[in-house]
């Protein structure tokens, strides 16, 4: 999709985007500074990256047009990735293969900023408002904030299961057509993983819109299935009662620190995400609670890698500013130092599969785009629209890139198989 500067420069709501409407401050030194980084990052990259004042930079590769230098560097210079993403929402640059920058970007991320400002991250990197911490309140609203959008937006291009979390596919490529089978594929891999079965007590943490819960009744288990999202529970106790399954199921809009009882199986997809990394103890903690002697917890879990962990947690990014409020994408290796160090649970089996997270999101991006009209007439405008495409594209380049995994995870008292 080529793009001319018409295309991407609408009227931005200052009401509704004030941090995307107005070009933040930034001192001329921090600016520059950050003019010159990006140039030579760029410079180095298999990219083709035009500006408008002419200069190209890259090696060759995907096309990313500045159709705004002065703004992009300032954007950069006062927020890091932020700013990048702001400057994108803004059409101040555009990209004919988006998924294509932005995974060159990724498979780069550790070596775009030189060493030795790098040291320098503590004091020019932005850090998580106290307010997003995901306390029993904070949670609530961090989970409102993206979950609570509309039903109907999410049911614009999901499939008809309504899971919005990485499908398991046969073979690449992919259409739209076998996403529901994939989505299928992928909960009875996890309801296998954690032994779900007839007569099985299953709790589910992050209910989504209830397919799992729909399924795990149709093997005979009694599913009790907790949320935080007021919309996500109204459609999901529908949809469970029209599948037939209502004296199965209970749905429960309860924080999982509030959960009581004890359960053969503990299942959850993509939710520790949303946990926060001052939370994992304690997550773990209640996990290892609630479990019955003998049950098993089976987790799919969005995972990056440790050492990238370890130097950007405490920062504040673009997708936890606009997408993911006080959300954490945890490695493989802290989930089992938090389970080793604040229980007796072990990872038992953990088994990844990015590739396919990256052949859903690009289904779910290509719908949502080609049914523009219809976001619109739902009440969200093209700067909504512009972050929901970089969001969806952003996540796809992430595995592609191999910087983010999706893993299947059994966690078992001591490591039992």
């Amino acid at each position: 999709m080529s793009m001319s500067l018409s295309t991407v420069t609408a009227p931005v709501d200052t009401a509704r985007w004030p941090d995307v409407a107005r070009l933040p401050r930034a001192s001329p030194l921090r600016t520059a500074v950050a003019r010159a980084v990006v140039r030579n990052a760029l410079r180095r990259l298999p990219l083709t990256v035009k500006l408008r004042d002419g200069d190209r930079l890259g090696t060759g590769g995907p096309v990313m047009r500045v159709y705004d230098p002065a703004a992009f560097h300032r954007r950069v210079g006062a927020s890091g990735l932020i700013g990048f993403g702001e400057s994108y929402m803004a059409g101040e640059w555009a990209a004919e293969d988006l998924v294509g920058v932005l995974t060159v970007l990724a498979e780069n991320a550790a070596t775009l900023v030189p060493p030795s400002l790098q040291r320098l991250r503590g004091v020019w990197a932005l850090k998580q408002p106290a307010a997003r911490r995901n306390t029993p309140e904070g949670s609530r609203d961090n989970i409102s904030h993206h979950y609570d959008l509309s039903n109907d937006l999410f049911s614009l291009f999901l499939d008809d299961t309504l899971s919005y979390s990485s499908a398991v596919f046969r073979a690449f490529p992919a259409t739209r057509e076998l996403l529901p089978a994939a989505q299928h594929r992928k909960i009875d891999r996890l309801l296998d993983l954690a032994g779900v079965g007839d007569g099985s007590e299953v709790l589910e943490i992050g209910t989504g819109w209830g397919e799992l819960a729909i399924r795990a009744a149709a093997r005979g288990a009694r599913v009790t299935t907790v949320t935080l999202s007021v919309e996500q529970r109204a459609l999901a106790l529908r949809r469970i009662a029209e599948a037939g399954q209502a004296d199965r199921v209970t749905v429960l809009l309860r924080d999982y620190r509030a959960i009581s009882g004890r359960y053969d199986a503990v299942v959850s997809v993509e939710m520790i995400e949303a946990v926060g990394e001052e939370f994992w103890p304690e997550y773990f903690a209640t996990l290892e609670r609630l479990l019955a002697p003998g049950g098993r917890i089976a987790l799919q879990a969005i995972t990056m890698p440790d050492d990238r962990l370890l130097v950007s947690s405490k920062t504040y990014t673009w997708i936890q500013k606009y997408v993911f409020p006080g959300g954490q994408i945890p490695s493989a290796e802290a989930i089992e130092r938090t389970a080793l160090a604040t229980t007796g649970l072990r990872v038992a089996r953990s088994d990844g599969f990015g590739a396919h997270y990256a052949e859903t999101l690009r289904l779910w991006r290509a719908h949502f785009e080609a049914r523009a009209a219809e976001v619109d007439a739902l009440g969200f405008d093209a700067t909504f629209r512009r972050m929901w495409s970089f969001y969806l594209a952003y996540s796809e380049a992430g595995f592609r890139s191999g910087y983010l995994d999706v893993r299947q995870l059994l966690l078992t008292p001591g490591g039992a198989r």
